[in-house]
């Protein structure tokens, strides 16, 4: 049971479950009431998750030496060598084909094409280049992350244009926020790790005014589905009434100045920001059923 276990915390199951969410979101708002295709969105939640599950295994793959050097990470299995690089790429490898081959065969090829650009950006860009070389690094991992609701859109009979793109704007603009939260409560990680994200480079202030800055702008791009026409005003409501409850509580961590409550701001922003994704999507999905 434990190596199963194992297996398992390679693909990193939170992650993988909380975008899920999104892939169900984008594909219900581009069902458009010509009722909900069952088969492809059980096809693309499989293959998504299947799809997310391995980038994640070969993330840990090529992470595993770096991860050796932080507190958060360094009991993962690939680290203390309780499951072989080998049989690790095997693992990787069959869930990526059978993620594709849900999504090419059950759902759309475009759906298929999104998920393998954004598990090429993700595993390649991100994970074997900028996340060691850059600040940017960051960005380069929101665009993999902002994927899963294209995918899901894409995977209805959705084709790209204006609302993919509010879609996708919306997710890198959370992930942005999302991610500098973390970086700050794991600031002291990173920076025995040696990555350069934005709070070892550049400090925490110069840090939460970004994450301000992409709280206003995720709050601009959700309220681009009203203006689309794809939600009506009680969604509209939602979205900014969230958006500026996450933006408050950034704001007021420009008056905490000590490290330890830095620490404690950022992981209320944190949480926060869970529930920010996860009410945003919810209300997503129910106003696209609604005004079906």
């Amino acid at each position: 049971m434990r190596r199963i276990a194992d297996y398992y915390s390679l693909t990193k199951s939170g992650l993988v479950y909380g975008n899920l969410v999104t892939v169900i979101a984008g594909f219900v708002l581009a069902s458009e009431g010509r009722g909900i295709g069952f088969g492809a969105l059980a096809a693309a939640i499989v293959g998504m998750a299947f799809v997310m599950a391995s980038g994640c295994v070969f993330n840990n793959m090529i992470d595993r030496e770096l991860d050796a050097h932080m507190v958060r990470t360094k009991a993962r299995a690939l680290v203390e060598g309780r499951i072989g690089l080998r049989a690790a790429g095997i693992f990787g490898a069959a869930l990526a084909i059978v993620g594709f081959a849900a999504l090419a065969w059950g759902a759309t090829m475009q759906a298929a094409a999104l998920a393998a650009f954004g598990f090429f950006v993700y595993v390649v860009a991100y994970s074997m280049w900028t996340k060691r070389r850059t600040v940017y690094g960051t960005a380069v991992g929101a665009i993999a992350g902002a994927m899963p609701p294209v995918v899901g859109y894409t995977a209805a009979g959705g084709r790209i244009g204006l609302t993919a793109a509010a879609l996708f704007a919306v997710m890198i603009t959370w992930q942005m926020a999302h991610f500098f939260s973390i970086a700050i409560r794991r600031r002291d990680d990173y920076a025995a790790g040696n990555i350069p994200v934005m709070p070892v480079k550049y400090g925490i202030a110069r840090t939460k005014a970004s994450m301000v800055a992409y709280i206003i702008e995720f709050t601009l791009a959700a309220s681009l589905f009203t203006l689309l026409g794809k939600e009506g005003y009680v969604f509209l409501a939602i979205a900014l009434t969230l958006g500026l409850l996450w933006l408050l509580l950034g704001i007021r961590g420009f008056f905490v100045k000590d490290p330890d409550g830095d620490r404690i701001w950022a992981a209320h922003m944190f949480i926060v920001s869970l529930i920010i994704m996860v009410g945003f999507f919810a209300a997503l999905t129910i106003g696209a059923v609604l005004l079906a």
